[in-house]
């Protein structure tokens, strides 16, 4: 099994949603960085290809108050986990740099008519 990637893990993140705003969390622009690491509960055999790592994502919400946060924190914990290769996840929801719409990826602009 290949190592995942970031792509791997906003691919899946594609999913999850933000249950005001009908458009994805990616195209959102609410992930801001995603880490690996060997998982914390394996023993390390860095010869072996079916080594599991644990990822960390930062992420935003588009306002400090969004009564959501903690359901969608859940949602990437539970998405990213699910992918093969992924131990644990650990979601952190920071507020710097504020999220701004100018995080829209064009496709969510398209969806929300801006522009």
């Amino acid at each position: 099994m290949a190592a995942i990637t970031e792509h791997d893990v906003l691919s899946a993140l594609k999913s999850c949603y933000d249950p005001e705003i009908p458009v994805n969390i990616v195209d959102l622009g609410l992930i801001y960085k995603v880490n690996f690491a060997p998982a914390s509960a394996e023993p390390q055999n860095i010869n072996s290809e079916n080594s599991k790592q644990d990822v960390t994502v930062e992420m935003t919400l588009t306002a400090q108050g969004c009564p959501e946060h903690v359901n969608i924190s859940a949602q990437v914990k539970s998405r990213v986990e699910q992918l093969p290769g992924v131990g644990n996840c650990t979601v952190n929801v920071v507020w710097a740099p504020p999220w701004t719409p100018e995080r829209l990826s064009p496709e969510a602009r398209k969806q929300l008519g801006i522009e």
